[in-house]
């Protein structure tokens, strides 16, 4: 049996906390053992802890860290609060003696906060994955997908992205026939990887609004049709290609070009919902030089074909 700590900061979001504390509950070994013992932890042990619509009291206080083979950071409702001296220390420490450290949904924060994704590639959910990156520019956010596994370090986008992480972690440890029990219970497809894509809405720009890039993003959006280059972009903005990509990796984290990709993928998505154009037509709209690029790229960026996206989202 593995012990699993769980970490209820201030505000934390009530789902969060409760998708892993539901499936790790349940997830039973081939004899009928329990997999996992679970901890409840805040920052002092029997303290309220604001979760919006309803306070709970964590049993455990920070030494419930210890000793811990994972730790899971569920998200917070104020994402960007200063995370408390204490907890910096103690997640750190239980990096140190070798613990798994695995956020959910804005728990990236908190966790970044520590300094351990330092370096590392990690996501959150899509919508504050612009604030992620300009907040911790050390670390390599990906706003396209799950979950992000670097070994010791997790991170995984919101709600049912949560669910995925967990069942990632339960085979993981246990193998895949006991997660595969453990996702039948939470009746949830086990074959989802971290790899899929988030869908991301298309009408949320990935830079803050007000941003020193905002007038560029709005030419690009007008122009995702053309066929831009590097060289092109930086012309627009009058700036060397150079200082363009260190300016965009500070205010979306992406590159230029990785940016116009995704942001034409919000386009074809938007004109699927929105349309009965062929997709052939919905590639030209967006800037491919043809349906097959188009296709290849919708499936990797989101996972599924544009048409079983339009059957989804249409």
């Amino acid at each position: 049996m593995r012990t699993l700590a769980l970490l209820a900061l201030d505000q934390v979001i009530p789902f969060d906390l409760s998708t892993p504390i539901e499936v790790f509950t349940r997830t039973r070994l081939p004899d009928g053992g329990p997999g996992y013992r679970i901890r409840v932890c805040a920052e002092h042990a029997g303290a309220e802890v604001d979760a919006g619509a309803f306070v709970i009291r964590a049993p455990w206080g920070l030494d419930g860290l210890k000793g811990a083979d994972t730790v899971i950071v569920p998200g917070t409702a104020d994402a960007e609060a200063p995370l408390p001296a204490a907890v910096r220390t103690a997640l750190r420490a239980a990096a140190a003696d070798g613990a798994r450290i695995a956020s959910i949904c804005s728990g990236a924060f908190p966790l970044a906060a520590t300094g351990l994704l330092d370096g590392l590639r990690a996501t959150t959910h899509w919508a504050a994955a612009g604030r992620l990156a300009a907040a911790y520019p050390e670390v390599e956010v990906d706003p396209d997908v799950l979950y992000v596994d670097n070994g010791q370090f997790l991170t995984s986008a919101g709600a049912a992205a949560g669910l995925d992480l967990c069942l990632h972690l339960i085979r993981r440890d246990h193998g895949s026939a006991v997660a595969a029990d453990a996702a039948r219970l939470s009746v949830m497809p086990l074959e989802r990887e971290g790899g899929q894509a988030q869908f991301i809405d298309h009408d949320h720009a990935p830079t803050p609004q007000g941003a020193v890039l905002e007038p560029l993003l709005t030419w690009l959006r007008a122009n995702l049709a053309r066929d831009l280059t590097l060289a092109d972009i930086a012309s627009r903005a009058g700036t060397s290609t150079r200082t363009l990509i260190r300016r965009f990796r500070e205010q979306t984290g992406t590159t230029p070009l990785q940016w116009l990709h995704r942001a034409r993928i919000r386009q074809a998505q938007h004109l699927l919902e929105t349309t009965r154009h062929p997709v052939e037509r919905i590639a030209e709209q967006v800037g491919f030089g043809s349906a097959t690029a188009f296709r290849d790229r919708f499936k990797r960026t989101t996972g599924v074909s544009p048409q079983a996206y339009r059957r989804t989202f249409g």
